[in-house]
C-alpha cells in the first residue's frame, strides 16, 4: 500500500508543476485532463501526507518515551500522546485503505429501477406498488428525478411490474444493493381469519448505460406502437403512443407508455434498452452461465429473499447482514438510509478484504 501512495504522491507533483507550465494553458483539452486526474487524486495524496506527519510525530513521541522514566515529569504527558497517534494512525490508515480499494466504475451513474410482483397473487401487487412508492419517496428526498418507463397496474390498486430511470448523482451507487427478492409478511385486507401471508416482489437495479458504450442498430430492432393503457389524460388513450421495442438479437423487450409523445416515449424505451444491453455485455465478459439480472431477482420465490418486511412486528430484517430494524412505517415512506448505509459499508469491508488478501497473495 505504500508503494502505491508513494506512487501516487510522485504522480501529483508531477501533475501540479505540469499545471505551472504556461505551454498547458495554450491546450485546453490537455488543461481540462489534468486538472481532472489532479483532482482525483488529490484527497487520497492530502489523506497520506497527514499520515505521514502523524507517523513522524508518533516516532519522535516513541523516542521521547524511550528515554524517560515513568518517574520523569513529561512521561504520562508522552504515553497520553502516544496513544492519541495510535488511534489517528489506524484511522488514518483505514481510510487510506477505503480510498486506495477499487471503485464500481457504475457508482455515478443513473438507476433503472425495475419491480415485479413475485409469488403471492394480489397482496404480491400490493407490496409491489408499496416498494415503488418507498424508491420514489427516498429518490424525493435525495433530490433525484423518478421518470416511470412502463407500468402495468393490477385491478386492486396495486402494481404488476413497473420499470423507470432515477436520474441522480450517486443513484447507482446507493441503490445497486436494493436488487434481489423482498418478502413481506402480513394479514391481507382480504383475509377474514387474520392468518399471516406471505408474499413476494423482485427488485432489479441497473447502472444506466451511456450511448457510446451500446451500438443498437435500427435492422436489429422491431418496433411496435398501440394505444396506452396507463394514466396519463384522454389523450394518452386514443393515439398510438406507446412504444414496444424488442431487440431481435437478444430477445429483450422494453415497453413505454409513459408520455402522450410517442417520439419521447421511443427515447425512453432506448435507455432501458441499452441498459439491459449493457448487462449482457458484462456478463460475456466476466463469462458468467446465468444473467446478471436473474442473480439479482432470482425466481421471485418466497425463498430467495435478501430482505423480509414484517408488518405485524413493525420489523424489517435484512438477512444478508443479519440487521433488524423495528420501524416499518419510516422506512416505507422512504427512509432508507438506515438500510442503505450498513449495507454498502459491509460490502466495502468485504471489497477491502478481498484487495488486502490479493495484495498479500
Amino acid at each position: 500500500m505504500m508503494e502505491q501512495l508513494q506512487e501516487l504522491e510522485k504522480t501529483h507533483r508531477d501533475l501540479t508543476a505540469r499545471l505551472t507550465d504556461p505551454e498547458i494553458h495554450a491546450d485546453q483539452e490537455a488543461f481540462r485532463e489534468t486538472s481532472k486526474k489532479l483532482a482525483e487524486i488529490s484527497p487520497v495524496v492530502d489523506l497520506y501526507q497527514k499520515y505521514k506527519a502523524a507517523k513522524a510525530e508518533h516516532q519522535e513521541t516513541e523516542e521521547m518515551l524511550g528515554s524517560l522514566t515513568k518517574d520523569d515529569e513529561l512521561f504520562e504527558m508522552a504515553h497520553e500522546e502516544k496513544i492519541r497517534l495510535d488511534q489517528e494512525l489506524a484511522e488514518l490508515e483505514g481510510k487510506l485503505r477505503f480510498e486506495l480499494t477499487p471503485k464500481d466504475p457504475n457508482d455515478a451513474r443513473n438507476v433503472v429501477l425495475e419491480i415485479r410482483a413475485g409469488t403471492g397473487g394480489d397482496e404480491a401487487t400490493l407490496f409491489a406498488a408499496e416498494l415503488f412508492r418507498m424508491y420514489s419517496r427516498y429518490a424525493e428526498q435525495q433530490r433525484w428525478r423518478v421518470e416511470i418507463i412502463d407500468l402495468s397496474e393490477s385491478g386492486i390498486k396495486g402494481v404488476k411490474e413497473v420499470s423507470a430511470i432515477i436520474e441522480g448523482k450517486g443513484a447507482y451507487s446507493r441503490l445497486k444493493h436494493e436488487a434481489g427478492v423482498h418478502r413481506v409478511q402480513r394479514v391481507p385486507e382480504t383475509e377474514a381469519s387474520g392468518r399471516i401471508h406471505t408474499s413476494a416482489v423482485t427488485v432489479a437495479v441497473l447502472p444506466e448505460a451511456e450511448d457510446v458504450e451500446v451500438s443498437v442498430a435500427e435492422k436489429e430492432l422491431r418496433i411496435d406502437r398501440f394505444c396506452s393503457s396507463g394514466p396519463g389524460g384522454q389523450g394518452v388513450n386514443t393515439t398510438y403512443s406507446a412504444v414496444r421495442i424488442t431487440h431481435l438479437p437478444t430477445g429483450i423487450v422494453v415497453s413505454c407508455q409513459d408520455e402522450r409523445s410517442q417520439i419521447k416515449n421511443r427515447a425512453k424505451a432506448m435507455r432501458v434498452l441499452k441498459s439491459r444491453l449493457l448487462e449482457v455485455e458484462r456478463e460475456k465478459a466476466e463469462s458468467e452461465a446465468s444473467s446478471e439480472r436473474r442473480k439479482m431477482v432470482g425466481s421471485g420465490d418466497r425463498s430467495e429473499k435478501i430482505r423480509t418486511y414484517n408488518f405485524p412486528q413493525n420489523r424489517v430484517t435484512d438477512h444478508r447482514i443479519g440487521l433488524t430494524l423495528h420501524k416499518l412505517p419510516i422506512i416505507l415512506e422512504g427512509e432508507l438510509d438506515s438500510l442503505i448505509d450498513p449495507l454498502s459499508a459491509h460490502f466495502q469491508a468485504e471489497l477491502m478484504k478481498q484487495t488486502a488478501e490479493q495484495a498479500q497473495g
